[in-house]
């Protein structure tokens, strides 16, 4: 297996892209081609006998329009990691750079599975009794119904083939679990699902997606990208308030020595490093997108998403499923 890794995309660039990489060769036991600019990357590879440089010329920045500079910029880390999926000389490619570009270079290079409307970008969520798969998170920002259904049917083949559920259950995020609640959107997903997917349950509230009552729950993608951010900045939040006040009295720090390993425990557990990346669903190739704050943990991780999709043949199982739909 070869997967190709942006070296040049993230807040963290190329150092922290490249040993998240090299872990990810020796513990995976995988060939990494690692696609940046060769001044950039290559000092850092000398002692990284797994890892293979493929230049480029161009980077796409973070702030940058991300159809726009795809275009403009065809040698980019990110559209030659594409091409060499498209060209079969890698299985998969993981990028934490601009998330829109990776996104355009996809589509525009890799193309989408025959039958798919529209691809979806999901986030593994942790819940009591361990995981649920939430999409989309900001693929699309306006999402018709139709759209949103078949995400619904994409995430049930995430479920299945890469978090283990053989009868995943499917909700849609709404204001109200009641088949009545939501918008006219949700009301015509609902429609649309209501007896043509398996483990369809209907609606579900935020606070429910915690309380594990549905292993794939569906969003548009603006309000997914909405609550997804806001979970990550209340878990960030949560724990920098509980480092700075109990240090603050002798009882909050006694306390803390003894609460310390069931709080690593909690902050491991909910960390988005761990979730490392999200293969872009209905994209014909397996394309990651990992977050732009990756480290090195991150990235491994992200990669280890993308080496998964590759052995579950995820791609093709979805084309089976877009198919039977």
């Amino acid at each position: 297996m070869r997967i190709a890794v942006d070296a040049m995309g993230g807040d963290h660039a190329p150092e922290e892209i490249v040993k998240g990489a090299a872990r990810a060769a020796v513990e995976y036991g995988i060939d990494i081609s690692l696609v940046g600019i060769p001044a950039s990357v290559q000092p850092l590879l000398d002692s990284h006998p797994r890892l293979q440089l493929v230049p480029c010329t161009q980077v796409v920045a973070m702030d940058e329009h991300p159809a726009r500079a795809v275009r403009n910029k065809p040698d980019s880390s990110i559209s030659v990691c594409a091409r060499l999926c498209r060209d079969g000389r890698a299985d998969g490619w993981t990028s934490a750079g601009n998330s829109g570009a990776v996104m355009a270079a996809a589509l525009f290079i890799q193309g989408r599975i025959k039958g798919v409307e529209r691809p979806a970008l999901g986030s593994i969520v942790p819940t009591q009794e361990g995981f649920a798969y939430f999409l989309d998170v900001g693929a699309n920002v306006d999402s018709k119904p139709e759209y949103m259904a078949q995400f619904a049917a994409m995430g049930a083949v995430y479920a299945r083939e890469m978090l283990g559920l053989p009868e995943p259950r499917i909700a849609l995020l709404s204001n109200g679990e009641e088949e009545g609640k939501g918008d006219e959107r949700v009301r015509e997903t609902t429609r649309l699902l209501k007896g043509s997917l398996a483990g369809f349950i209907g609606n579900v509230e935020p606070k429910d997606i915690y309380g594990a009552r549905a292993d794939v729950v569906v969003a548009d993608g603006f309000v997914g990208n909405v609550a997804i951010k806001m979970a990550e900045a209340t878990a960030d939040f949560l724990f920098r308030t509980l480092r700075e006040e109990i240090p603050k009295t002798l009882s909050g720090m006694l306390g803390g020595l003894l609460i310390r390993p069931g709080v690593r425990q909690i902050r491991d557990r909910i960390d988005w490093r761990e979730f490392g990346g999200a293969p872009l669903l209905g994209i014909d190739g397996v394309a990651v997108v990992a977050h732009g704050r990756s480290d090195a943990r991150a990235m491994k991780n992200a990669i280890r998403v993308t080496r998964d999709a590759i052995e579950n043949q995820l791609v093709g199982k979805i084309r089976a499923e877009v198919g039977r739909a």
